[in-house]
């Protein structure tokens, strides 16, 4: 099967596609996945990894962490959701995207591995978009010889198909509403969920969270008897702005009085604190036995690229992409804009997919504008234009229609000044979507 193929195959067997098609999948609890690990011979267990959940920050945390092992040496595999232009995104092997070749090559072996196993009854129906990608990542992991991997949940944690992994390091960001009819309507519903990726005696890196969901991933960490490791109990951190929404820290080790200095050249407050998590992990690995220098952290961090995060694309105007799609997301989105542009004109590209706290997102964003333009993401699953703007338009001092994504981002930049500054923002699909665009059509550098 060639790239496209696989591609195409792949998307019958997710929500990606608005009917289903003959090759549907569907998702009993974590039989699919363990079954498929099993038959490929457990190539997860080929080298040593972390898993991190969360709500917010996971990702970013993901990459801290493997730009600092790539930095000490390691041959790092790195496995996040979703993508924004391209699936390939979602495999990397110290920091490069799998190719197109290579990708093909793993998804047919694992087609063939999965019509075996479907024809031996073995199987009860084909597995998930989201498991037959995550035990691709698995598989070519451990063909590539990779020395670490580092994977992100999907979504939740207990029944998420990355959660058959034996992590040496467990990691849970901030956590906060989102997915509630997946999740639980409750933190402690939510947080319930996110520490079903706790192993028996595995370290937990705890950030972070609301008494309500810290309670409850505490009281797992007990029963399991995993050690629980916590940023904000462990290390002293001052901060302060170097400008441009970038932050740098004085971190103190607490036990031990070492003091050194960080600075992510990731934009926003909050990413000190998920570079603090991976900080967190890297100690315990430097207690481990992992040859980590503290110079290794430090450039691990300035490092660390996260696309589609407060990333921006060009200046005068300023374009920045923020894919704020819960509550959380966009509380700290809005702290960045009151911060960093208070005075001038904010534009906000606006899309959602039908599953999101739409109400509660805008009236933390929508504030802060000037003009907010509807679009719509292509995805079946997103919200259309002009629901959303009856959804949401109260939140809005001044807003447009625009159906089409990449005609909303013209109709802004025709309109802006060179002073204002544009966030498209609310979905990750948008977010790829026109990052893809202004890279085709746009493309005027950042200064």
């Amino acid at each position: 099967m060639n790239y496209d193929a696989a591609v195409r195959y792949l998307l019958t067997l997710g929500r990606e596609l608005a009917a289903p098609t003959q090759a549907t999948a569907a998702k009993f609890d974590l039989e699919n996945i363990s079954v498929l690990a099993e038959r490929l011979g457990r190539p997860d267990r080929a080298y040593p990894s972390a898993h991190i959940a969360g709500t917010n920050g996971k990702g970013s945390t993901a990459a801290f962490l493997e730009s600092i092992l790539r930095q000490a040496g390691f041959r790092t595999g790195l496995n996040t959701s979703p993508h924004l232009e391209k699936i390939n995104e979602r495999l990397r092997i110290n920091g490069e995207e799998i190719n197109d070749d290579a990708f093909a090559a793993v998804f047919t072996r694992l087609q063939d591995v999965i019509e075996e196993l479907l024809a031996g009854h073995k199987l009860r129906a084909h597995p998930t978009y989201f498991e037959c990608v995550t035990a691709m990542a698995f598989e070519w992991f451990a063909r590539e010889r990779a020395e670490f991997g580092i994977f992100e949940v999907g979504l939740g944690g207990r029944l998420d198909a990355t959660n058959v992994l034996s992590p040496v390091v467990s990691i849970i960001t901030r956590i906060d509403f989102d997915h509630e009819n997946f999740l639980g309507h409750s933190l402690k519903e939510i947080a319930g969920e996110k520490a079903g990726i706790l192993k028996p005696t595995v370290p937990v890196v705890l950030a972070e969270q609301r008494p309500e969901a810290r309670e409850v991933i505490q009281a797992r960490a007990r029963e399991l008897q995993c050690p629980d490791l916590e940023p904000a109990q462990l290390f002293q951190m001052d901060q302060q702005s170097s400008g441009e929404g970038l932050f740098r820290a004085r971190v103190t080790e607490l036990s031990s009085g070492e003091t050194f200095e960080f600075a992510p050249s990731l934009p926003g407050r909050f990413q000190l604190e998920n570079a603090l998590n991976a900080l967190t992990a890297t100690r315990y690995l430097q207690q481990r036995g992992y040859r980590i220098s503290n110079e290794d952290i430090t450039q691990g961090i300035a490092s660390a690229v996260w696309p589609g995060r407060l990333e921006k694309l060009q200046s005068r105007p300023d374009i920045y992409l923020d894919g704020a799609h819960n509550p959380g997301a966009a509380r700290e989105l809005a702290q960045f804009l009151e911060q960093d542009f208070a005075g001038r004109k904010i534009w906000i590209i606006y899309g959602a997919l039908r599953d999101k706290a739409v109400d509660e997102v805008a009236g933390q964003l929508f504030p802060h504008a000037a003009e907010v333009i509807f679009t719509e993401p292509r995805t079946a699953r997103a919200i259309s234009a002009p629901r959303l703007a009856e959804i949401a338009s109260h939140h809005a001092s001044s807003f447009t229609v625009v159906s089409s994504a990449e005609q909303a981002l013209d109709q802004a930049l025709s309109e802006a000044t060179p002073s204002d500054a544009i966030f498209i923002t609310g979905s990750l699909y948008l977010v790829g979507q026109l990052r893809h665009y202004w890279k085709s059509h746009v493309q005027v550098p950042a200064s």
